[in-house]
């Protein structure tokens, strides 16, 4: 109420204008939304953030095409943006289109030159695409990259570690690398389930069904913990 009625006195408001549009996203309304966000003009300093929740606001709502072609343009008139490549990463990767994706996280990391580790989700994404599409020589080193970025990430290492073990390879360090996970983020039922599967593959069948039991009881509304 307060920021409607602060939009009411300053209609033009930039700011009660995107935290409106926020208030409407916690309350599932994107087309409430992407209204708010499209009165924002092209000349406020909210302008690229507005535009990338927009864009963001298309995909929730399965409105994939116009989500692609408005994050596509974005990405265009401001390629130093990697939340962008993240944004349209994503759309790409709803509709299983892995091969776009790809090619867009390697024009990222054409732009990065020197990543940070604030850019370990770069190249996570992109090892995600690339192991999607079965190409595990390329999707590795991204992996690893991502983690020589941010060494204590929780997905990476759950990632990294699950899929060498689902391939038989590297047991010992990928199980090393799930535990890791699990004990950063204990309450994670699908690392948790990782963890599980790991036990299993290697004949630890006590440890194996210990820890796939706890990974139901943390994710108990998941159909596939409960496979």
């Amino acid at each position: 109420l307060y920021l409607q009625y602060a939009l009411a006195l300053k209609p033009n408001s930039d700011a009660a204008l995107v935290q409106l549009a926020a208030v409407a996203e916690q309350l599932k309304d994107g087309e409430g939304a992407i209204a708010l966000y499209r009165r924002i003009p092209g000349s406020s300093p909210l302008k690229e953030l507005s535009d990338l929740q927009l864009g963001l606001n298309l995909a929730d709502l399965d409105r994939h095409d116009e989500a692609i072609a408005h994050l596509k343009a974005f990405v265009d008139k401001h390629p130093q943006d990697m939340r962008a490549y993240l944004a349209l990463g994503g759309v790409y990767s709803s509709k299983e289109d892995f091969r776009s994706a790809a090619n867009l996280y390697d024009k990222a990391v054409e732009v990065l030159k020197t990543p940070t580790n604030a850019n370990w989700n770069i190249f996570y994404q992109r090892g995600i695409a690339y192991e999607r599409l079965k190409e595990w020589p390329k999707a590795e080193p991204n992996f690893r990259r991502a983690l020589e970025l941010f060494p204590d990430q929780p997905q990476v290492l759950n990632y990294l570690g699950y899929s060498w073990v689902d391939m038989n390879m590297n047991l010992k360090e990928g199980l090393a690398m799930i535990q890791k996970a699990v004990d950063l983020r204990p309450s994670d039922g699908y690392i948790v389930d990782s963890l599980g599967w790991a036990y299993f593959r290697m004949g630890r069948f006590e440890d194996a069904v210990r820890e796939m039991e706890r990974a139901v009881s943390l994710k108990p509304e998941d159909p596939v913990l409960n496979d």
